[in-house]
């Protein structure tokens, strides 16, 4: 797979690269420290991935992927965790990676990306096309908001609770309301952090910060623990 990478910084380009090299799949044909002759060099040249920075002098990541006609596909390496949500409004855009990255959570990156020979769709994409409203990937979750492709990480949830026919994940940085049932999201997500301690409830024990009678504290909320479900609570937690 032909790629590229695209990003003012020296060291980052490197890091790139060796992450790079223990990928078999990945062959990188050119640098470049600038947005504008990574452009000149795709009016000539074909690739089929590009590994992009978003901050960079006079030309950001996101005026880059607007310039280009039919981008391929492309992955977000960047410092700045505050742009996810914007990135993935782009079709091309197969994921975000906040530098540090580790090899990892690159290879899981490299994972969701299509194989442009078959028309492979990434497994979330799969998912919310039959139907789901969720995807599980490694530590992202995906739902589908007004025919969004919303990316949530995993350990940030601290309570699902459901309402109707509807559940309210709650996340560190915002809450996201979804068409689902708590049954469908408990199955994609990781059983040694989360627990269903009620029937309209799923917590993140790790985020427990108070235990009294059947209720449990996380952040402001006070959520209720059923009779059957308090005994694999307990079973859970670290206790003196």
């Amino acid at each position: 797979m032909k790629s590229i990478i695209v990003d003012d910084e020296a060291a980052a380009r490197a890091i790139t690269k060796q992450l790079c090299k223990k990928v078999e799949k990945i062959v990188i044909v050119e640098e470049f420290d600038n947005a504008i002759d990574a452009i000149k060099y795709l009016n000539n040249h074909t690739v089929d991935l590009i590994f992009l920075d978003i901050h960079m002098p006079t030309f950001s990541g996101f005026d880059f992927i607007q310039t280009l006609k039919n981008p391929p596909q492309i992955i977000l390496t960047t410092s700045d965790k505050n742009f996810a949500l914007d990135a993935f409004e782009y079709e091309c855009v197969v994921d975000y990676l906040v530098k540090p990255i580790t090899q990892e959570r690159f290879a899981k990156a490299v994972a969701r990306i299509k194989n442009t020979s078959t028309g492979t769709r990434t497994h979330a994409e799969e998912a919310i096309s039959q139907g789901e409203e969720t995807a599980a990937i490694g530590n992202d979750l995906y739902v589908n908001i007004d025919r969004r492709l919303v990316k949530i990480n995993v350990p940030d949830i601290y309570v699902i609770e459901a309402k109707g026919d509807y559940i309210k994940i709650k996340a560190e940085d915002k809450n996201y309301v979804v068409h689902s049932t708590l049954k469908k999201i408990e199955e994609k997500l990781p059983s040694h952090l989360f627990l269903k301690v009620h029937r309209s409830y799923i917590i993140n024990t790790t985020k427990i910060v108070d235990i009294e009678d059947n209720s449990v504290l996380i952040k402001q909320d006070v959520i209720p623990v059923s009779r059957a479900n308090r005994k694999e609570l307990m079973q859970r937690l670290n206790l003196l």
